[in-house]
């Protein structure tokens, strides 16, 4: 089985393939700069985009997505999520668990974390 890990200044792999899968660390809400972004779409988005940016660190992309866990501290942001979803994936869509939390790093109030394929070489 081969194995890759993509790591820059994390102490974990932000992105890791192994035995034809991807696993995306978790993606909080934060804005490019680390500050939690306000707003619940917002911060549903600026999840998705974290997670985005770190599948594309070994060349996946959203519509390679198969499984998502969605970490939040309030649990009404689900029908946001919902729409977010069907906006996101055409059908079918990727598996989806949606759990919530006491408390995230950073103040963030989403953490997205994904499981997708590695069709393409990495």
């Amino acid at each position: 089985m081969s194995l890759t890990s993509v790591s820059t200044h994390h102490p974990y792999s932000p992105a890791y393939v192994a035995g034809g899968l991807v696993f995306v660390s978790g993606a909080l809400s934060i804005d490019p700069e680390g500050i939690a972004v306000e707003g619940r779409t917002e911060a549903l988005d600026a999840a998705i985009d974290r997670m985005t940016d770190r599948l594309a660190v070994v060349g996946g992309k959203l519509s390679d997505v198969v499984k998502l866990t969605y970490f939040v501290t309030d649990l009404s942001l689900r029908e946001e999520a919902n729409r977010q979803f069907e906006r996101l994936f055409a059908e079918p869509r990727p598996a989806r668990t949606f759990v919530e939390v006491s408390a995230l790093p950073y103040g963030a109030t989403v953490e997205i974390d994904a499981v997708a394929t590695a069709t393409a070489p990495r």
